[in-house]
C-alpha cells in the first residue's frame, strides 16, 4: 500500500519544493551535490523551487565563529554576509548544468499580505517559465519576531502551499519520523502518516544542535500540518543519504511521507490563502444550523446564523467562524464590518437593506471566500 502511494505521488509530481537545512550545507561538497540532484530532477521535466538555509551558518564560517550569536543584530549581519556567499555558490553550480539561480528573500508578512503574496507567487512563476531555479530564504537581515516564519521548514511549507506544489521535500539529518523507545532512544521509522495525530506530535523533539541551526522534528510536524491543511504532501528524509533526491524520485522507501487526512482535498488559490496565510481580524460565533450548512452542505454564512461578533474589523478582513462550543470550523473574508455584523446578527437576508439602509450582499461570508478548517 505504501509503495503504491509513493509511486503515485512521484508519477503525478510536476512541481516540487526542496528544502535543505543548515547542517546539510556545511560541507564544501554539499551544495555541488545538492545542485547535481536538482539538475537531475529538472532534466526529468519537473519544476524545482529550492528553500535554502545556511546564510547565517555561512556568515559564521566567514568570520570563524563556532556558536550562533543570540543578539538579533548580530544574526542579521551574519545573514547579510552569508547570503552573498551562498548565492554565489549556487549560481556557480547551476551554471555547470546550463541554468541560472535567482534569489528571493521573504518575510512572513510578505505572504500574509494578499497583494505581496500574489507578487511573490507571480515572480516565482516568471522564474520557472524562464527555466531559472528560484532559491528562497527568509529575509533575516530585516526580519523581526512578528515578521518571521521562525524556521525554513515553515517557510518551505508555506511556499509549497502558495505555489501549489505537488510535493514538498524537507531534507534533514534524520531519516524521517522515528518512534521513541521506552528508554528514550529513537527506534523504528514511520514510513507513512495520513493526518498528523497527537501521538505523532508528541514524538517530535527539537533540534539537538543549537549552535548553527534552529528547528527540529517539531517544526517538520508543523510543516506537515500546514501543507496537509491545503491538501498537499510533505516528504521528509535524510539529506545525509547519498543521492537522496534520486531515491525519492524513484519512490524508494526512505523517510516519512505525510499525507492529508482522509477527505481533505486540494484547495483553490484564494481559499488556500485564506486558510494558510491570512491574518485573522476577528471571529463570528454561529449556531448549530449554520455550522451544519457550512460543514456538510458547502453553504455560505447568512446573518441569521450569527450568534456573536468578536473583534473590530472591516469589509474584506478574514474572520474565524466558530461553533457554539468555541471550535474554529472555518475562515472567511467578510462582506461587512464588525459594526454592520453586530446589527445583522440573527436577522434574515431579506432584512439587510432595512437594517443597513442600503443594498448589500445576502451573505456575511460567501462560500467562495471561505475555507473549512479541519
Amino acid at each position: 500500500m505504501a509503495d503504491h502511494i509513493r509511486k503515485n505521488i512521484i508519477e503525478r509530481c510536476h512541481r516540487v519544493v526542496v528544502k535543505a537545512g543548515t547542517r546539510l550545507l556545511t560541507d564544501p561538497q554539499s551544495i555541488p551535490n545538492l545542485v547535481a540532484q536538482i539538475a537531475a530532477i529538472r532534466q526529468s521535466g519537473r519544476q524545482v523551487i529550492l528553500v535554502s538555509s545556511g546564510a547565517v551558518g555561512m556568515g559564521m564560517k566567514l568570520l570563524g565563529l563556532k556558536k550562533r550569536p543570540h543578539h538579533l543584530s548580530d544574526i542579521q549581519a551574519l545573514a547579510a554576509m552569508g547570503q552573498v556567499k551562498l548565492m554565489a555558490l549556487y549560481e556557480k553550480e547551476c551554471l555547470k548544468y546550463g541554468f541560472r539561480a535567482a534569489q528571493l528573500l521573504v518575510t512572513a508578512d510578505d505572504l500574509r499580505s494578499r497583494e505581496r503574496h500574489l507578487n511573490a507567487m507571480n515572480c516565482i512563476e516568471a522564474l520557472l517559465s524562464r527555466d531559472v531555479l528560484p532559491v528562497i530564504n527568509e529575509n533575516d537581515p530585516v526580519s523581526v519576531d512578528e515578521l518571521k516564519f521562525g524556521d525554513n521548514d515553515t517557510l518551505a511549507s508555506y511556499l509549497g502551499s502558495m505555489i501549489r506544489a505537488d510535493l514538498t521535500i524537507i531534507l534533514t539529518t534524520v531519516n524521517g519520523l522515528l518512534k521513541p523507545n521506552p528508554d528514550g532512544t529513537l527506534g523504528d521509522r514511520i514510513p507513512l502518516v495520513q493526518g498528523v495525530t497527537r501521538e505523532q506530535r508528541e514524538m517530535a523533539t527539537g533540534t539537538d544542535d543549537g549552535n548553527t541551526s534552529i528547528g527540529g522534528m517539531i517544526t517538520k510536524i508543523n510543516a506537515a500540518e500546514i501543507l496537509n491543511e491545503s491538501g498537499d504532501v510533505l516528504w521528509i528524509a535524510s539529506g545525509l543519504m547519498p543521492n537522496i533526491l534520486e531515491r525519492i524520485f524513484q519512490a524508494e522507501d526512505v523517510g516519512t511521507v505525510f499525507l492529508p487526512a482522509e477527505g481533505i482535498h486540494k484547495l483553490e488559490a484564494k481559499k488556500r490563502w485564506i486558510a494558510v496565510f491570512s491574518k485573522v481580524s476577528g471571529s463570528l460565533t454561529v449556531d448549530d444550523g449554520a455550522k451544519k450548512a457550512i460543514e456538510q452542505h458547502a453553504g455560505s454564512l447568512l446573518p441569521s446564523g450569527v450568534k456573536k461578533v468578536t473583534g473590530t474589523f472591516k469589509r474584506g478582513d478574514v474572520l474565524e467562524i466558530r461553533s457554539l462550543a468555541g471550535v474554529v470550523i472555518a475562515r472567511g473574508q467578510t462582506n461587512f464590518s464588525s459594526a454592520e455584523c453586530r446589527k445583522l446578527a440573527g436577522k434574515h437576508s431579506n432584512e439587510i437593506r432595512a437594517v443597513l439602509g442600503c443594498d448589500a450582499e445576502e451573505e456575511i461570508i460567501h462560500r467562495n471566500s471561505m475555507a473549512i478548517v479541519h
